[in-house]
């Protein structure tokens, strides 16, 4: 869930009514210049990249010659040729080419959480882009995106294998934002949080009070909500403050992630949440951060 990297105080925003109004001029004079990031699933794809798909950082490789070893790692990494061959075989007619694809890579000696950070994210975004680019049309990249999500499910036992054990402390609610339709992102930075040893309901939800119902019935520790563009921001700050007032926790840490908080970190203060992050994975640490100055606070 593309996510921030600072954590914010979390005992910033009260629960005043009035302390609402600055936060809404605030937020309309950050959103009232340019939208850079264009509308469409170009947007979205982007998205699952920068946003909710974590991305590992590789080290540098020395000038000089490989050692064995390296050349070991060398050909086990995931690189852009990897993200273009593969988002060409997700087009492909045949339906069993993808995950032959990512069998292969495996087989060289790449990880799963390489193939989920490396690989299925970035592979999203290039569709997008080919789609912005009139390479592909609608139809195919939703068939692609379709085929990844489908990969996601197949991998997900294998990854769930080296999750940590649940602690009942650790429960999270990951949204998107109400209206928002697409979800693939967000399915990939549950299986991270799980993968923490989170319990986690991730999902869409029907309307504003579904989630608030969500929230007043169950506890949770930490409440993530998605956003993929500019235009999904308005109420956003609004949805925050209706969610700490009705919070079966009283002590709920809140999280925002996607595009519009990578461009503008900022944004993420103005809509009253305690913290985001860059990626999948550094949300789920923002989380453990969260819960521990929640139990401090106890």
């Amino acid at each position: 869930m593309g996510l921030g990297q600072r954590a914010l105080r979390p005992d910033c925003w009260g629960d005043a009514e009035e302390s609402m109004e600055p936060r809404r001029r605030a937020l309309h004079d950050a959103m009232s210049g340019p939208v850079s990031a264009q509308a469409g699933l170009a947007t979205l794809a982007r998205a699952l990249d920068d946003e909710v798909i974590p991305r590992l950082v590789l080290s540098r490789r020395a000038a000089s010659p490989c050692a064995p070893e390296e050349e070991h790692a060398a050909a086990s990494r995931i690189g852009r040729q990897d993200v273009l061959d593969f988002a060409r075989v997700v087009l492909d007619s045949d339906p069993g080419a993808a995950a032959e694809h990512v069998a292969a890579i495996l087989a060289r000696g790449a990880t799963l959480e390489a193939v989920f950070l490396d690989l299925l994210g970035p592979t999203a975004r290039c569709l997008g882009d080919m789609w912005n680019e009139d390479l592909c049309d609608f139809t195919q990249v939703t068939v692609g995106l379709w085929r990844l999500q489908r990969i996601v499910r197949d991998l997900s036992p294998a990854f769930a294998h080296l999750a940590e054990p649940h602690d009942h402390a650790r429960r999270a609610l990951l949204v998107p934002v109400h209206g928002e339709q697409h979800t693939f992102g967000l399915f990939m930075v549950a299986e991270f949080f799980r993968r923490a040893g989170w319990d986690v309901w991730a999902g869409p939800v029907a309307s504003a009070a579904e989630l608030l119902d969500l929230v007043r019935n169950e506890w949770y520790a930490v409440v993530g909500i998605s956003v993929s563009s500019q235009v999904r921001l308005e109420g956003l700050a609004a949805t925050i403050h209706s969610v700490r007032r009705a919070s079966r926790n009283r002590g709920v840490g809140v999280m925002v992630g996607g595009q519009p908080f990578l461009e503008r970190p900022e944004l993420a203060a103005l809509v009253g949440a305690d913290a985001s992050a860059v990626d999948g994975r550094q949300a789920t640490l923002q989380a453990e951060s969260l819960l521990a100055m929640a139990v401090r606070r106890a």
